[in-house]
């Protein structure tokens, strides 16, 4: 089922990447790379952009939901897993080349859409330049996220395309932590905070 519309919330973490610390003990996030798409005083909500689903297929997404792909369809998309909240959910994220009247502007160069439209302008050759579709999300409650944060669990790191739009994502959590820092090794992660 795709979502009619999003709330925007912008906040002081939308545009940017949580990383997940290596002893992340929740598997679904065990080295995610999550994009956050919205945060605010209710809570926040993002989209795990290095998980591929290899038992879902493009072609067969657009099967279900009616839509006729020409021979110059990207056939090649993948289906990522955006997190384990309503995993039905569809999600687009794109460069801002494509705006819809419900996409969600995440802020000047990624936006969000959530309704089929998106789909089919892909399918017609009028979508997104740089995509990535998503099922379902990631979601913090109010004030959620902010104590992982103190508590060890995510590191933040501005975005980039590459990271966001790459074809390598099996190697995006290694990339995205020499983001922060020209070498981080995981090695050195702590998983308390100092207390001086």
């Amino acid at each position: 089922m795709w979502m009619s519309s999003i709330e925007p919330r912008g906040g002081f973490l939308a545009g940017q990447l949580l990383i997940a610390m290596p002893q992340m003990s929740d598997p679904r996030f065990s080295r995610a790379v999550i994009y956050v798409c919205a945060h605010g005083p209710e809570g926040a909500m993002g989209l795990v952009v290095n998980r591929v689903l290899d038992s879902f297929d493009f072609a067969d997404l657009l099967e279900q939901l009616g839509i006729v792909a020409g021979d110059a369809v990207q056939a090649h998309l993948r289906v990522h897993f955006g997190g384990p909240v309503e995993t039905g959910r569809g999600f687009v994220l794109h460069t801002a080349d494509y705006r819809h009247e419900s996409t969600l502007m995440v802020d000047e160069h990624v936006g969000l859409t959530a309704t089929i439209d998106v789909l089919k302008d892909i399918v017609g050759g009028h979508g997104p330049q740089k995509n990535i579709l998503a099922l379902g999300y990631a979601g913090w409650g109010a004030g959620q996220l902010e104590q992982e944060i103190t508590e060890n669990v995510w590191l933040t790191a501005p975005a980039s395309d590459d990271l966001l739009f790459g074809d390598d994502t099996t190697a995006a959590w290694e990339r995205a932590l020499k983001q922060i820092h020209t070498h981080v090794d995981p090695a050195w992660l702590a998983g308390e905070a100092g207390h001086a």
